[in-house]
C-alpha cells in the first residue's frame, strides 16, 4: 500500500492530532496577526496623527501582504516543499512583527505590515494543505474545520490580551508579543513537523524513499508502505502553474475563485462592518461591539461545526448550505436590530456560519487539485479571496456615503454570498489522470488508481 492511501483509509495516530493541533495553534497565530493593527488602531492614529483614509490604507496593508503571500509563496511550496516554505514564510511573519513593533513612522509601519502579510499568505496556504494531506477521509473536513477554528480563538485572545498590554506597556508590546510567540511557534515546526508526504512523491527529491518511511513509522502506519507511483499532470507531463488555468483544472479553478471572492467579501464585511452598521442601526456603541463579538464568539464553533457535519455528509454540499444560510441570516441579522437579544444571537449565528464557509473553502480546495498543484491551488484560491477582503471594507464604505443604509449594504452583501453558492455547483474532488470529471467515468476511476494516488472527497 503507498502512503497516500495508507493516510486516507485507516484511522488517525495520535501523532497526525498533533499535526493538526500544530496548525491550529498556527491559525491562531495568525488570526492575532492579521487583527493586530485593528487592535492598535486607536493608539497608533493617536501617536502619528493620522485621519481616516492613512488609517484605512494602514489596516489593508496587511492584506495586501496576504494576497502577495499566498500568490507567491503557495507555488514555491510545491516546487521546493511545503514544510521549508511553511518555515521561511514563518520567519518572514516573525521579521515583520518584530519590526512593526519598531516603527518610528506610518510608512514603516505600513511597510512592515505588508511583510508580515506576506509571511501569513505563505503559512496559510502550506498549512491548509498540511493539515487536508495528513488527514484520513472521514476526518479531514473535521481536522481542517479544527485548524480554521483557530483564526477565531486567535482573534478572539488577541483582543483580550491587547487589552491588557496597550494601556501598561503601548501598542508596539502587542506586536512584540506576536513575534515571540511566532519563534515559539517556528521552533516547534522545525523540530517536530515532517515534510508532505504528497510533496516526497510527487517531486522526489533525495532519500524521499528512506524520509517517507521515517514519517509512516510515526504516523503509526505499519506494514509495507511505499511512495507509490509519481502523480503526474493531465498531459502527461510535471505539473506546472499554468495547469490551473489550462486543460481540465480550469473551470474548476475558475469557480473556486469566484467561491473564495464571494465568501472572503462577506466575511471581512461582516467582521469590519458590524460595529458601526449597528450604530447607524440604531444601536447604542456598546451594543455595536457587543454585535461584533457576537460574531467572533460564533467564528469559534461555526468552523468546527461544519467539521462535524462533514464526518457525514459532502464536504462541497454542506459548504454551499452553509453559504446560503449565511446570505439568509445576514439579513436577518440587521432588520432584528431593534430587539437587541434577538440581533445578537443571529450575529453569533452569522459568525457561526460565515466561519463554516471559510472552513469549507479549506476542506474543498486541496482535494480538488492534484498533490504537484495543490498549494499553488491553495494559495492563488487564498490569494484571490483577499482581493475581496480588500475591496469589500473599501466597496461598503463609498456606498455608505453615497447614502445607502444598513438593510441595503447587508443584502447586497447577502447577494454576493448566495454567488458563491452557485460558484461551487459543479466542483469534484480530483479523481488522478488528469481530471475532476474522470469522477464520471468508472474507467477514468479505474485508471486513477493505478496511475497515482488519489485524494478522494472529504
Amino acid at each position: 500500500m503507498d502512503i497516500r492511501k495508507a493516510i486516507d483509509s485507516t484511522p488517525m495516530s495520535g501523532f497526525q492530532w498533533y499535526i493538526v493541533a500544530l496548525a491550529t495553534f498556527l491559525n491562531a497565530l495568525d488570526g492575532y496577526d492579521v487583527l493586530a493593527m485593528a487592535f492598535t488602531a486607536n493608539a497608533v492614529s493617536t501617536e502619528f496623527g493620522l485621519n481616516g483614509s492613512q488609517l484605512g490604507i494602514l489596516l489593508s496593508a496587511g492584506l495586501v501582504g496576504m494576497a502577495l503571500g499566498s500568490l507567491i509563496l503557495g507555488p514555491l511550496a510545491d516546487r521546493f516543499g511545503r514544510r521549508r516554505l511553511l518555515i521561511a514564510s514563518m520567519t518572514i511573519n516573525l521579521l515583520g512583527l518584530a519590526l512593526s513593533a519598531t516603527a518610528g513612522s506610518v510608512w514603516e509601519l505600513g511597510i512592515w505590515r505588508v511583510v508580515t502579510g506576506i509571511g501569513i499568505g505563505g503559512i496559510l496556504a502550506t498549512v491548509t494543505v498540511i493539515t487536508s494531506e495528513y488527514s484520513n477521509n472521514r476526518n479531514r473536513g473535521m481536522a481542517v474545520s479544527v485548524y480554521t477554528a483557530g483564526y477565531s480563538l486567535g482573534a478572539t485572545l488577541g483582543g483580550l490580551a491587547a487589552a491588557e498590554l496597550i494601556p501598561a506597556l503601548g501598542w508596539r508590546s502587542v506586536f512584540a508579543a506576536g513575534a515571540v510567540a511566532t519563534a515559539a511557534a517556528l521552533l516547534l515546526v522545525v523540530v517536530s513537523l515532517p515534510e508532505s508526504v504528497d510533496y516526497l512523491r510527487v517531486r522526489r527529491p533525495v532519500n524521499a524513499e528512506i524520509r517517507m518511511q521515517k514519517i509512516a513509522r510515526r504516523l503509526g502506519k505499519n506494514g509495507d508502505i511505499t511512495l507509490g507511483l509519481p502523480e503526474l499532470s493531465a498531459t502527461g507531463q510535471q505539473a506546472k502553474l499554468s495547469d490551473l488555468l489550462t486543460g481540465p483544472l480550469k473551470m474548476t479553478t475558475y469557480k473556486l475563485w469566484a467561491a473564495f471572492f464571494f465568501i472572503m467579501f462577506g466575511f471581512y464585511f461582516a467582521n469590519s462592518w458590524t460595529p458601526k452598521l449597528l450604530v447607524e442601526s440604531g444601536m447604542t456603541e456598546n451594543q455595536g461591539i457587543l454585535g461584533g463579538l457576537a460574531l467572533t464568539l460564533g467564528g469559534m464553533f461555526g468552523a468546527i461545526l461544519y467539521g462535524v457535519i462533514t464526518t457525514r455528509f459532502n464536504a462541497r454540499y454542506t459548504l454551499m448550505a452553509f453559504t446560503v444560510l449565511s446570505a439568509l441570516v445576514l439579513v436577518v441579522f440587521i432588520t432584528t436590530t431593534s430587539i437587541p437579544t434577538l440581533a445578537f444571537l443571529s450575529g453569533v449565528l452569522v459568525g457561526m456560519l460565515i466561519n463554516g464557509c471559510m472552513a469549507g473553502l479549506y476542506t474543498v480546495t486541496p482535494a480538488s487539485y492534484p498533490s504537484a498543484l495543490r498549494t499553488t491551488g491553495v494559495g492563488w484560491g487564498i490569494g484571490i479571496g483577499r482581493f475581496g477582503a480588500i475591496f469589500a471594507p473599501i466597496t461598503v464604505g463609498a456606498l455608505l456615503d453615497a447614502g445607502w443604509t444598513p438593510l441595503y449594504l447587508y443584502t447586497g452583501v447577502a447577494l454576493v454570498v448566495i454567488l458563491a453558492a452557485l460558484a461551487l455547483i459543479g466542483i469534484r474532488p480530483y479523481l488522478g489522470s488528469g481530471s475532476p470529471a474522470a469522477s464520471s467515468s468508472p474507467t477514468h476511476r479505474d485508471a486513477a488508481k493505478k496511475e497515482t494516488a488519489p485524494t478522494p472527497a472529504p
